[in-house]
């Protein structure tokens, strides 16, 4: 059996970049409230170490909450934490493609999913600008598909 990719010490790690000062353990998953007052932005974030994703199969979820959407990325694989960039990027991976669920500090995410996995490598510049942002963001999480795949 796999090693979960998160543990409470990864929670803490991800609250602490995030300024999540309250971590909800509510058995099966972890709960933090990311605010920003100045902009009136808020989200959740639930992470799931493991759930039943299908028949048989479990994997680890991660879910973003806003007032305006609801974002998943199931089979989480791993995270980065950017302490200077005030984000954390979730990963899930398959042999070809990637998908990323970028949480900010300041109450903000983005999701990328289904990029192929040369883009983070290429040459960001031979892109337009819709697609080289996907392959800036992923980059971050280089070090940790490379010990993946």
């Amino acid at each position: 059996m796999a090693k979960p990719v998160f543990s409470k010490n990864d929670i803490e790690k991800i609250a602490v970049c995030l300024a999540s000062p309250e971590i909800s353990d509510l058995k099966d998953h972890y709960r933090l409230k990311i605010v920003n007052t100045e902009e009136k932005r808020r989200l959740s974030l639930e992470i799931y170490p493991e759930v039943a994703l299908a028949d048989r199969a479990k994997g680890a979820l991660v879910v973003v909450y806003t007032h305006n959407c609801h974002l998943q990325i199931h089979n989480c694989t791993g995270y980065v934490v950017s302490e200077e960039l005030g984000e954390v990027t979730f990963i899930s991976e398959t042999a070809d493609k990637i998908s990323g669920l970028v949480v900010e500090r300041e109450a903000a995410c983005s999701l990328y999913t289904n990029v192929n996995r040369g883009l983070i490598s290429d040459d960001f510049t031979q892109f337009g600008v819709e697609v080289m942002l996907s392959g800036v963001a992923l980059s971050l999480a280089e070090d940790i598909l490379n010990k993946n795949s």
